[in-house]
Order: structure tokens, then sequence, then C-alpha cells
């Protein structure tokens, strides 16, 4: 395999990279800033970088630009453009939040299950990552304060760690699935649950406070974030709330043939 994997440097595209080079596969990694000897110039809003990027891979990883609400207005000519070059199999990661054919991502769904000769798009769960990553504002509301806020009140979800979601991404650009697959961890479990498990894992009490989704989406707004980008994770927050992700699926397994890990191990690996 000769795959291009964009996002290549992020939280679910740099393990797709040792992945895909585990199992023999030569990579080409999508960056704006090219620093690995087998990384080529990409930007999602420069066309004149795509043809570079795609030139001589059959397979692609792909990740969204950052912030951008509107994906499929640069993803959707991209995938074109691959199918039209010789690419055969594809990868895209999604969420467990997005149908086909809604807007955004569901959009570039909706045109690789009608264009792509052979496809998967990854619809997992939110990351586990968010938890003590210093960029996010609940894992640098950990790391400074040890608490955090969100607006899903009660409501449960199915944590996953990108590294699982990185190893369903692998098998299933080896073996497509021609499906969308919805990955979650283990458990589904509440902020106020997964801030208990972070309690224990760290000897010291983590808080998890509940605010309305207004207040929080001006907190986002306040950090830089653009406000329809904001208003976007809102209504994600309040489905949450309403149980939209409150399940569990064996899709991990299934594609990797192990369990995905725990939030519990996954913290006891990353905080102490």
């Amino acid at each position: 395999m000769r795959a291009l994997v964009t996002g290549g440097t992020g939280k679910t595209g740099s393990a797709v990279v040792r992945g895909l080079r585990a199992r023999g596969a030569v990579v080409k990694i999508a960056s704006r800033h090219p620093r690995d000897p087998d990384a080529v110039g990409f930007d999602w809003a420069d066309v004149s970088s795509h043809d570079a990027a795609l030139a001589g891979v059959d397979a692609v990883y792909l990740v969204a630009p950052g912030l951008v609400s509107d994906p499929e207005r640069l993803m959707v000519p991209f995938i074109d453009r691959a199918v039209a070059g010789g690419v055969q199999r594809f990868a895209l990661l999604s969420s467990s939040a997005i149908e086909a054919g809604t807007p955004g991502l569901g959009a570039v769904h909706a045109a690789l299950r009608a264009r792509a000769p052979a496809w998967t798009v990854l619809r997992p769960s939110w990351f586990m990552q968010n938890f003590v990553d210093p960029q996010h504002g609940i894992g640098r509301g950990v790391r400074e304060a040890r608490a955090f806020v969100s607006a899903s009140g009660a409501g449960r979800i199915g944590f996953i760690d990108a590294e699982d979601i990185a190893a369903v991404a692998v098998a299933t650009l080896f073996a497509p699935a021609d499906a969308d697959l919805i990955l979650t961890g283990p458990q589904a479990l509440s902020y106020d649950e997964a801030a208990a498990i972070l309690s224990e894992v760290l000897g010291e009490p983590v808080t998890h406070r509940a605010i309305t989704v207004e207040a929080w989406c001006a907190r986002l707004v306040a950090a830089g974030m653009p406000a329809p980008y904001a208003a976007m994770l809102g209504a994600l927050e309040q489905a949450i709330a309403g149980g939209a992700e409150d399940r569990v699926t064996d899709e991990v397994l299934r594609r990797t043939g192990r369990p995905p890990r725990s939030l519990r191990a996954f913290a006891q690996a990353a905080l102490q």
C-alpha cells in the first residue's frame, strides 16, 4: 500500500502513520509544515498542493481541516481528484454525532459512499485525549485546576482512545468496510463519572461542573473559536445531555482483534 495521511501529525494521524508503516505500507504525510522526510506540503485550502500530495498513492486517510464548519467545500473536490487519479481506498475520520448527508462532514461521508471504489467512515465518540490535552479546555482545566466544565449535564459518552481509532483506520485501509463504523470505548460515562475516575488515578479530587450551553459557547468564542463552530459544538453538547452518545459498540474489537482501552487504563498511562 502507498498511503497519504492527512492530519498526519495529529492525534489519530500520527498513530495511523505508525500503524501503516508497521504493516509495510509506504506512507506520505500531508502537512502544512512538512518536517518528516516522507512528508509533503499540503493545505486543504491550497488546491495547487493537492496533486503532489496524491501522486503515487492508492489509499488516503482523511482528516478534516480544523475549525472549518463547511469542510465539504474543500474535501469533496479533493476526493474527486483522488478518485480520478486512481486512489482506491479511503478512510474518513468523522464523528459518532454526524450522520451521512448532513451538512459538513456528513456531506463528505455521502460523497465517499457515492464515489469511492472502497471506503470506510470512522465515527468515533469523544476522545479520551481531551482529558489530558493542554490545548483542550477540559485537559487544561484538569491540568491547571483539577476542574473542568461542560454543557452536557449527566449525559453519557463512550469515550475512546485515539490510538484505538487509529488502529481501526489502519485495519480498514487494508480491508475497507464500505460502511460507517461507530467507535466507542468499553464504557459510556458521564463527565461526573469520568472525573471520579481521574480523581482515583491522580489521588486528588477532580471536579466537573455543568453549565448552560450558552455559557459554554461563550467560553469557546472568548477563547478564539469562530462563533458558528462553537454553536455547532454547543448543539452536540445538548444532544449528549439528551442521551445521543449513551452507547457502546464492539467495532474496535471486531476490526482490530483487541478490546478498546478503558478511560482508567488511559489515564493511568497518561497521568501517572
